[in-house]
């Protein structure tokens, strides 16, 4: 199943994509929450909820005449993984982890799949990272990697834009990762017994008609399954919750001279049995933000 979070007459809520239509949930049965984590804790029951309206037949609109957003508007907590594929550790001059390095993006840099996002004022060293993200469904603590595929819902695509020289400057990584617009996402979350085996995933990267990255999620030195058994030992894991898993070789930064994305780029991300995300680098605006 692929869950959604769209745009439609002036408001946003969620549906299910099938084919070339977007199933509306709200429509379909108004007890079932507007908002993905909501959704995905109501658990089980929403699920079916969502299955018995698809297979119905109705509440469709056409795919072409909604915006995707991105699946989880506000996620609890984003959080990625650093230096999680060898040849993004040799390409970057890194030390290979001996345990997860976590950092945190802060939520409202969360984007849409096909959004544009900003290329900063104050910095030129502007980085794509095309990454399979994970969304928990469950809530939960101390899981065990054999049980942590039960608490996934489901995968998405992000790219993890990075300002390379914010990042370095910081004693963590968050100012550098959390620019707003900086978290696309999408375009939907496949549900887990969609995806299957997350780890025999093909991965692309394309900036305009350049291809970048060339991956398998199979190169994951913590897999998704050791991600979120690690990170449950810290702290309770929440419905919508998103994590990035982390990225391979071929980012900007790693080459030589680097090869920094600029306004008028398009960086599109491709994961096999999830889809594609498109996005352009605008210049980033004066203000976002009414103050006062």
């Amino acid at each position: 199943m692929k869950l959604a979070t769209f745009s439609h007459g002036g408001s946003m809520r969620i549906g299910v994509v099938d084919g070339d239509d977007v199933v509306d949930l709200s429509a379909a049965d108004a007890t079932l929450p507007t908002e993905m984590s909501a959704f995905l804790a109501a658990g089980e029951a929403a699920l079916a909820a969502a299955q018995k309206a698809v297979d119905g037949g109705g509440n469709r609109i056409a795919l072409s005449d909604v915006t995707l957003e991105a699946p989880v508007q506000r996620p609890g907590k984003y959080l990625g993984v650093g230096l999680n594929y060898m040849d993004h550790i040799q390409q970057t001059g890194q030390k290979v982890p001996e345990n997860l390095l976590i950092f945190n993006k802060q939520s409202t840099c969360v984007n849409g799949p096909y959004a544009p996002f900003h290329m900063p004022k104050i910095s030129d060293n502007l980085d794509y990272e095309g990454e399979l993200g994970l969304v928990i469904g469950t809530r939960c603590r101390h899981v065990s990697k054999e049980d942590a595929a039960q608490v996934i819902a489901g995968y998405t695509i992000v790219n993890d834009v990075s300002v390379r020289d914010v990042q370095r400057r910081g004693r963590t990584l968050t100012l550098g990762k959390s620019y707003d617009t900086h978290g696309p996402m999408g375009p939907w979350i496949v549900t887990s017994d969609e995806v299957g085996d997350p780890h025999t995933l093909d991965s692309k990267t394309w900036i305009n008609d350049e291809l970048r990255q060339d991956t398998n999620t199979g190169e994951l030195i913590f897999d998704c399954y050791d991600i979120v058994s690690q990170l449950s030992t810290i702290h309770t894991l929440e419905p919508g919750d998103v994590i990035a898993t982390g990225t391979s070789g071929g980012t900007a930064n790693g080459f030589d001279p680097p090869k920094w994305i600029k306004v008028g780029d398009v960086v599109k991300i491709e994961i096999e049995r999830i889809g594609t995300i498109a996005n352009e680098v605008i210049a980033e605006p004066d203000s976002t933000a009414h103050i006062g």
